[in-house]
């Protein structure tokens, strides 16, 4: 019985300290390059202890991880333009694994691991300063799920290293077709801008479809649709975020909307779930919680957030004035989300199935502008055979663009800002007046009129100020 007993340990204690290791996939290595940082991901099945350093003579850049068992063979890719001349691997103290970039020059990076996101597991990230990377023609398929945020590594670090500097972001500000026109237009009062952010793009491809139809690809197909419907609302113009394949990071995302003064955000992005039957649209606003952190983080760095609300600095108040003025402003933020969302789930459900019947809130970074209304818009689930080929379909991404311009449009007919075009043209009734006249006068429905002004019915008296819109709703 002894004898029988110390068997079966034996063959299971070989098996249980592979239980124990974690795997890294060769076979999923990709390589991207944004804003001259290449990245380097691979997959991983669990967080395994990391430390990464540089070395010269020659360089190198070296990552070291514990406890791995490795699959597949590292793929052939291109490294030109960037500074890895050639990636090797090793096993040192009889598990561990050790990846070595041999470079061509001197550079700066970093290495992180990135927790579960989107449907993906654990992915090691390797980030290095520099080169101008060209995208091969046919691309790693299984390419970044996720959007790689600028985190701190969870590792033991030999080396200090410190990536370039971001780029500065620019404001977008179109030049006017002519001299007359810019004062006419100021005499009219300001354009509402929408800051319109397609989801994912370069390395980060988002979901990806059963027929590998990229996520990036087709939210950027819709957010250009929208852009145009934008482009031709009267008293509007469109912010596109990213308007091409590269890769913006979150908090970029909502700082070029902040820079441009837009007046309303919207990301948009297709769901994906493991079960292929999962359907239809999402519309989520930010959360109290996410506010609640983000809060926190704000008020930790209020003395380099100048203009951080509205116009409203924070650097010179108190920590209770400071929370009281930023929580008044992100509660007003979150109700406008709430109601512009409700207005876009409203339409997309005339366009087909929703995934839930109310707006739904999260705590996702590119929601948390504590004075921009903001609003992340689930198209439809790549995941889901039907849906994807949907979201293929020239006509389905019209009528989603549609159905968000539609709801943006009633939005702001309700609630023009201050100083905007929407806003400026008002009409004060005097005696003989009637809606329809009004309307007519205007060139707008006598319906557009109730719903803009809140009138139950087609009652007016005079004095009473009526909102004209720029176009009927």
């Amino acid at each position: 019985m002894r004898r029988i007993v110390a068997l079966i340990l034996l063959s299971v204690l070989p098996v249980s300290a592979s239980w124990a290791a974690y795997t890294l996939k060769y076979n999923t290595m990709r390589v991207g390059q944004e804003d001259s940082v290449v990245r380097v991901v691979l997959d991983l099945n669990g967080p395994s202890a990391m430390k990464y350093f540089s070395l010269s003579k020659p360089d190198r850049f070296v990552v070291d991880l514990s406890d791995i068992i490795r699959t597949g063979k590292i793929p052939a890719l291109d490294f030109s333009n960037t500074p890895i001349s050639a990636i090797r691997t090793g096993i040192r103290n009889g598990d561990d694994l050790r990846l070595v970039l041999e470079l061509s020059s001197s550079t700066s990076g970093k290495a992180y691991i990135l927790p579960p996101a989107g449907g993906h597991g654990h992915r090691l990230v390797i980030e290095l300063a520099g080169g101008t990377f060209a995208r091969p023609a046919d691309p790693v398929k299984r390419a970044e799920s996720a959007t790689l945020p600028q985190v701190n590594p969870p590792t033991v670090v030999a080396t200090s290293v410190q990536l370039a500097p971001a780029q500065k972001l620019e404001t977008v500000v179109p030049a006017p077709v002519n001299k007359e026109r810019a004062e006419r237009e100021q005499e009219q009062g300001r354009n509402i801008v929408i800051a319109i952010d397609a989801g994912h793009g370069g390395v980060d491809v988002g979901a990806i479809g059963a027929r590998g139809t990229y996520e990036k690809d087709v939210v950027l197909q819709i957010a250009r649709r929208f852009e145009e419907q934008v482009r031709k609302e009267p008293g509007m113009v469109p912010l596109m975020i990213r308007d091409g394949d590269r890769f913006v990071s979150l908090r970029d995302r909502i700082n070029k909307a902040r820079v441009n003064k837009a007046d309303m955000f919207i990301s948009i992005h297709a769901d994906a779930f493991s079960n292929q039957r999962a359907s239809g649209s999402s519309v989520y606003a930010l959360s109290q919680r996410g506010a609640t952190n983000e809060a926190a983080r704000m008020l930790a760095n209020r003395e380099n957030a100048a203009d951080l609300i509205g116009g409203v600095s924070l650097d010179d108040k108190d920590q209770l004035l400071a929370s009281v003025l930023l929580d008044l402003s992100q509660s007003a933020t979150i109700e406008a989300s709430l109601d512009v969302a409700g207005r876009v789930l409203q339409g997309l459900k005339r366009v087909g199935k929703v995934h839930k019947h109310h707006v739904e809130q999260a705590g996702f970074m590119v929601l948390k502008s504590p004075d921009i209304p903001s609003i992340l818009v689930e198209t439809a689930f790549i995941s889901n055979p039907g849906e994807e080929l949907n979201l293929l379909s020239a006509a389905y991404q019209q009528q989603l663009a549609d159905a968000m311009m539609n709801g943006v449009r009633h939005y702001f007919v309700s609630n023009p800002p201050l100083g905007t075009r929407v806003a400026a043209r008002e009409h004060v009734i005097k005696p003989g007046d009637t809606l329809s006249a009004i309307a007519t006068q205007y060139n707008v429905s006598a319906r557009t009129l109730r719903v803009t002004n809140r009138l139950k019915d087609d009652t007016i008296r005079i004095g009473q100020i009526l909102q004209i819109p720029l176009r009927d709703t």
